[in-house]
């Protein structure tokens, strides 16, 4: 099997979410292994708004692929501060690049994610998942 590419710089959920530390926000998105579970995604629907208020571990939207449709968590709790409105028509953004232009929503966390896998048990979470 492959060894699955997982950047170092930001942190991980066991549900496939990533969060990246941009300045004061965290820029959330999903892994290129969710991406290969998923197959093509065709739609993202964020639920949130700018200023909307998010909890960790509960669902800010959905991803749709020709496979499923899948919840998208929050892997903090914080405040929505940014969107990424090119998903709305380019949904393939995600299949194309879910570490960079795919992704979701950037959130102002109040809570550290101390929780939050780091790369390395990541990289082991998925290669139990994958048994």
């Amino acid at each position: 099997m492959t060894e699955v590419v997982v950047p170092e710089d930001r942190r991980y959920t066991k549900d496939h979410e990533w969060a990246k530390p941009d300045g004061q926000a965290v820029v959330i998105g999903i892994t290129a292994f969710a991406v290969d579970q998923l197959g093509d995604v065709t739609l993202v629907s964020i639920d949130v708004k700018e200023g909307d208020q998010v909890t960790k571990g509960k669902i800010f939207g959905t991803i749709e692929s020709v496979k499923t449709l899948s919840d998208l968590y929050a892997p903090v709790s914080g405040k929505v501060v940014r969107r990424n409105a090119s998903l709305e028509d380019q949904p393939e953004l995600v299949n194309e690049d879910p570490w960079d232009k795919g992704w979701m929503i950037a959130i102002e966390p109040s809570d550290d994610g101390a929780d939050l896998l780091d790369a390395a048990a990541y990289r082991a979470h998925v290669a139990e998942s994958a048994h």
